[in-house]
């Protein structure tokens, strides 16, 4: 018996809305978009953990994967919002 997919949440997030930060701010989503995107998908997202930790280093290794897999490098494009979000994180 194969296991079934799990059907994926679709939200539209907006910066202008309040729900994202614009990449020149860090990135990432607001309290706001996080709590719409919990209410939309029954989902638990908890806000960034800069301070350190264990989401810390998942998220930073995870994101990593995210740059490599897309030939991302922030000392050449650092306006991307992936290199906000890490640097937020302090990855």
């Amino acid at each position: 018996m194969a296991a079934k997919k799990k059907k994926r949440c679709s939200v539209s997030l907006s910066v202008g809305r309040g729900e994202k930060k614009p990449a020149s701010k860090g990135a990432g989503l607001t309290a706001k978009g996080r709590a719409k995107y919990n209410k939309a998908c029954g989902s638990k997202l908890k806000a960034p953990q800069p301070s350190g930790g264990k989401r810390r280093s998942s998220y930073c290794s995870r994101s990593a994967g995210q740059m490599k897999m897309h030939n991302i490098s922030c000392s050449k494009t650092p306006k991307k919002r992936i290199c906000a979000a890490r640097r937020r994180w302090k990855c």
